[in-house]
């Protein structure tokens, strides 16, 4: 029995490679790691049910625009996330450290 998606596609040193070759980051966590994909799962998840499914674009312009209007406006400036302490990113960015006496 295969599982939809195999490990070793996540997991290809020659993929590594070439991200990193190019200046890019391919992953939060080692290779093969369930819980990085978990956070970018769980991300379009929720892009889908709160963008991606309530209407439909004209032109893939249009479907950019959105993309970009959801995550600069709406994620980043007014969701609220339970992982950074119901803050919203842009919120959670700016504030000011706590310093302990």
């Amino acid at each position: 029995m295969h599982r939809p998606v195999e490990p070793s596609q996540f997991g290809s040193w020659a993929f590594t490679r070439r991200a990193k070759d190019s200046g890019l980051v391919p992953s939060m966590g080692s290779i093969g790691d369930c819980y990085d994909n978990a956070v970018i799962e769980s991300f379009w998840s929720r892009m889908q049910v709160e963008l991606l499914d309530r209407q439909s674009w004209r032109t893939r312009l249009e479907l950019a625009n959105a993309i970009f209007e959801y995550l600069e406006i709406f994620h980043n400036r007014q969701r609220r996330h339970s992982a950074l302490g119901w803050l919203t990113p842009l919120e959670f960015e700016t504030r000011q450290p706590i310093t302990v006496a």
